[in-house]
């Protein structure tokens, strides 16, 4: 289901906010056809993060009328339970919250790279993009991650099959936050995902790694980035 592959035809912006992730930003396109290209205001490596007051990042967010509500607050809830919780909040917006997440139901999965200011848009269309794993992965775009097949070290783990791919993939300069490749990471794409021709878009180099890109949820290495980028445990 993931969608797009980073390229200029994305909507999904990765600005170029400061590479903090490989957390790879969720996709800044999930599943389906390429969508319309988006300009994002390009973010610095302060800005890109939501502001941290005391031990608590707080986001605020509002949700659409267009679809239920609740796959999408069970989805980010995740992010302060258990123990793999973070220091990531999402809240219902009020009125006087100006800068503020908004869950539309657009043209495909897609989401800005990092906090951009006031109503900041979060395409989840109706049917087919409303899943824990999807608004995860949008979620996690927009707290300033980058898909993980896109992450600075990526050639030492698959191979990008360009000739089979509907349209560009690029490598991102990524700070990787000291944690390892993760094949089971929500932000990464599957063997066959954007392909033009029916053949893998990706490979991988370890041939004992058969399975990726179909996580259901965040994976230890996902919460586990947001705590280091957040300073979650300070």
């Amino acid at each position: 289901w993931f969608s797009t592959f980073l390229s200029s035809l994305q909507r999904r912006l990765l600005g170029s906010c400061s590479p903090y992730t490989t957390p790879s930003c969720a996709q800044v396109g999930m599943s389906g056809p390429a969508v319309l290209s988006m300009n994002a205001v390009p973010c610095t490596s302060a800005g890109c993060k939501w502001p941290k007051i005391g031990n608590t990042v707080t986001v605020p967010y509002e949700i659409s009328k267009a679809f239920s509500k609740q796959t999408i607050i069970e989805a980010l809830k995740e992010f302060e339970r258990g123990d793999r919780m973070t220091c990531i909040r999402f809240v219902k917006k009020t009125k006087k919250d100006v800068n503020y997440i908004s869950f539309i139901s657009g043209t495909g999965c897609w989401s800005y790279l990092g906090r951009q200011g006031n109503a900041q848009q979060i395409s989840l269309q109706k049917n087919g993009c409303v899943f824990k794993d999807i608004v995860q992965h949008e979620a996690l775009h927009a707290l300033g991650f980058h898909h993980e097949h896109v992450r600075s070290d990526r050639d030492e783990h698959v191979i990008i099959n360009f000739e089979n791919i509907i349209s560009g993939q690029l490598i991102v300069q990524t700070n990787n936050l000291g944690t390892s490749y993760d094949f089971q990471s929500v932000m990464h794409y599957g063997e066959f995902d954007f392909s033009k021709n029916g053949q893998p878009t990706i490979t991988a180099i370890d041939s004992a790694v058969t399975t990726f890109g179909t996580a259901t949820e965040m994976s230890a290495n996902d919460y586990e980035r947001v705590n280091r980028l957040y300073d979650c445990c300070e």
